[in-house]
């Protein structure tokens, strides 16, 4: 099997992958900055014509650099036209581009009968302020687009909001606020593998950020089958063939849904269950290959 996979060459991920492929597959890393197409005689392929995504068996998206919008939306169609093609692409496009969404997601993920916080997106700094009023006054703010905690901010004094909130409408930000749920101080990360699922329960005692780049510890946890099919329905939602669906429980009561990542990492998981991971993803790969 020829495996594509998008990320940095020193990209853990792809090393992690090489490692279990133990030469029975060729691992060939890819930068989206290289993709291209030409019309004329190939197309999604990347530049200068040297490879194309068509010639790999599968492809792998392990990062989601920024981009402006034309770079992004292409591609986004570059990976489509491989799909199409017949190349096998993990997560699809689609999958991507609604997971890269907080809002998108947040509203998939409502409409499908999942419990999120409540959330109010807006533009101007003066229906921020009535949101975040609306909302109790205790929001995490969180950019559309993001992962791994990264610009997370948890908003409780309306002049602290005012300022965040005019500093990033200067910037033509959108305005993505939550409301802050009390919760124990750990979340479960549930990694859908296809028809499996791995979880750990990660918990941080310094941040209340449960993100493990955050500095959360990680150890494993065995979901129940409740939570098992809640996070199975949240993938298919996307339409993510792997997903890290991260859930955490309420001092309410309730199991809220936090996000979707179509581009889940494995490093801690594999850690906590002491489990190769990137070999059930390349099994998981060989079959999907196979049957295309």
């Amino acid at each position: 099997m020829k495996l594509g996979v998008l990320a940095s060459p020193r990209s853990w991920y792809l090393t992690d992958l090489r490692r279990a492929a133990a030469g029975r597959h060729e691992v060939v890393p890819i930068s989206f900055a290289q993709l291209a197409a030409d019309l004329s005689h190939c197309w999604g392929g990347l530049s200068p014509c040297r490879h194309f995504l068509s010639a790999f068996d599968a492809v792998v998206v392990r990062s989601m650099p920024p981009g402006s919008l034309e770079q992004v939306v292409f591609r986004m169609d570059v990976l489509g036209r491989a799909e199409t093609a017949g190349t096998v692409v993990v997560n699809p496009p689609r999958a991507l581009e609604a997971a890269v969404d907080k809002y998108l997601a947040s509203a998939k993920l409502q409409a499908a009968g999942l419990l999120v916080p409540a959330t109010s997106v807006c533009q101007t700094v003066e229906q921020a302020l009535e949101a975040f009023e609306a909302l109790g006054g205790d929001v995490v703010l969180k950019p559309l687009f993001g992962s791994e905690g990264r610009g997370m901010t948890r908003l409780t004094d309306p002049a602290v909001a005012l300022r965040v909130f005019s500093a990033l409408a200067r910037l033509q930000a959108v305005l993505y606020l939550q409301q802050f749920v009390p919760h124990p101080g750990y979340d479960y990360r549930l990694l859908v593998l296809d028809d499996r699922v791995l979880a750990i329960k990660r918990t941080n005692p310094h941040d209340w950020r449960t993100n493990v780049a955050r500095g959360a510890v990680a150890e494993a946890f065995h979901p129940p089958r409740e939570m098992v099919l809640l996070a199975r329905h949240a993938a298919q939602t996307l339409g993510a063939r792997w997903a890290g669906v991260d859930l955490l429980p309420g001092l309410d009561g309730q199991l809220y849904t936090l996000e979707v990542n179509a581009v889940p990492g494995w490093r801690a998981v594999a850690a906590a269950h002491h489990i190769d991971v990137a070999a059930i993803v390349l099994a998981q790969l060989e079959q999907w290959v196979k049957h295309r």
